[in-house]
């Protein structure tokens, strides 16, 4: 089966020159994401790639660090950060050794200062624009859309977060699957974490329903990542497309903190339909750029970078009437679902935001409207 899945790789490697992508996706720490891919590395060393370790993170687990013995590792970067010495993927070192697949693991990392890029999936598009294949991984609650959902369930924190176009951008992607029983038998035995940390992982993240509920959403993200490929592979063969009006439309305020979980649910919807979407924000005369405040002006900055980032089109438009010019462009570009935020405002605020809700409903006649509903306001 690792042979199998080698040979697939091989293929869409020698069909590339741009590095081509593969990702191995886990629901939970312990699944055996970099195992797989060192096995894959070696299946692929039999048949004559030139493979080397980027950078693999073995958490100190004796079965993984034995399967990197006989594979070429590139050596790392020191950089001291706080007093520490860390080793960091060396961008430079792995892109001069010029192999044809190089491994990076823990995908979602952030780099200390003094790196040439701020998180290590930017390391792997460099890795991937100098024509080097690259295979990765990285758990499901790291992907950006998920981030507010895995919170709510878990009530883990995600600090670090990989774009949803990162993964959209993978040729393949791998999901790395265990019953949750085996995985909890793993950790109890001392093979995710040290001793000292399994009591706390299994009154915290490793509860049952938290890892049943990962456990469907990344089961969920490879169903819709071979849908993408089956619908790229149709379009390119010339089969029909999908239909024009099926496009999604995330309206974004000049000022809303709830802008980010909005766009993330805008993310999912896009890409459980398989569909482009539009993260669209309306310049009012009274909301020119001199006019709004610096903190307004700095968060919908903050909003458009990660809309791009989410893999959407960031359009800006004008008009007197939002709800209009809105509708104006959803009509005009074969958008079929049109999401606003919805927050528990009070005062004349929720008047305002009321108002815009009530005109939307009578206006978008043909359109799919989704009023995303948030409890408080608060920053992403």
């Amino acid at each position: 089966m690792e042979i199998a899945r080698a040979q697939d790789f091989l293929e869409l490697m020698e069909r590339a020159k741009r590095g081509r992508l593969k990702l191995y996706l886990g629901f939970a720490a312990g699944v055996g994401k970099t195992y797989r891919m060192l096995e894959e590395a070696h299946a692929l060393k039999k048949r004559g790639i030139d493979v080397v370790i980027g950078f693999i993170e073995t958490h100190g687990r004796p079965d993984t660090a034995a399967l990197t013995v006989g594979l070429e590792s590139v050596p790392t970067r020191k950089i001291e950060y706080r007093g520490l010495v860390i080793e960091e993927m060396d961008v430079d070192a792995v892109i001069a050794r010029g192999p044809q697949v190089a491994l990076v693991d823990e995908i979602a990392h952030t780099n200390p200062p003094g790196c040439q890029n701020a998180k290590r999936y930017q390391d792997v598009y460099q890795i991937l624009d100098a024509g080097i294949n690259v295979i990765c991984a990285f758990n499901v609650q790291h992907l950006e859309s998920l981030k507010d959902v895995v919170e709510r369930v878990t009530g883990v924190v995600i600090r670090e977060t990989v774009p949803d176009t990162f993964v959209k951008q993978a040729d393949q992607v791998i999901n790395v699957d265990l019953t949750i029983e085996d995985l909890i038998d793993r950790l109890r035995a001392g093979k995710i974490y040290k001793e000292e940390k399994v009591t706390w992982a299994l009154d915290h993240f490793f509860r049952n329903n938290n890892l049943l509920t990962l456990r469907e959403l990344a089961l969920r993200e490879v169903a819709d990542s071979v849908d993408r490929v089956a619908v790229n592979s149709q379009q390119t063969s010339n089969q029909p497309r999908r239909r024009a009006n099926s496009r999604v439309m995330v309206c974004m305020a000049s000022s809303s903190p709830n802008a980010g979980g909005l766009l993330r649910r805008g993310s999912r919807l896009a890409g459980r339909l398989n569909t482009d979407w539009f993260a669209v924000y309306v310049e009012t005369p009274h909301e020119a750029p001199h006019l709004i405040d610096s903190e307004a002006q700095r968060r919908l900055i903050a909003n458009i970078e990660k809309a791009r980032e989410l893999g959407a089109e960031v359009v800006r438009l004008h008009g007197k009437n939002p709800v209009q010019t809105l509708i104006d462009f959803a009509r005009s570009h074969g958008v079929g679902y049109v999401m606003i935020g919805r927050s528990h405002s009070s005062g004349v605020r929720y008047w305002l935001r009321r108002s815009v809700m009530y005109e939307f409903v009578a206006e978008a006649e043909g359109l799919d409207l989704h009023i995303v509903s948030f409890e408080e306001e608060v920053d992403d």
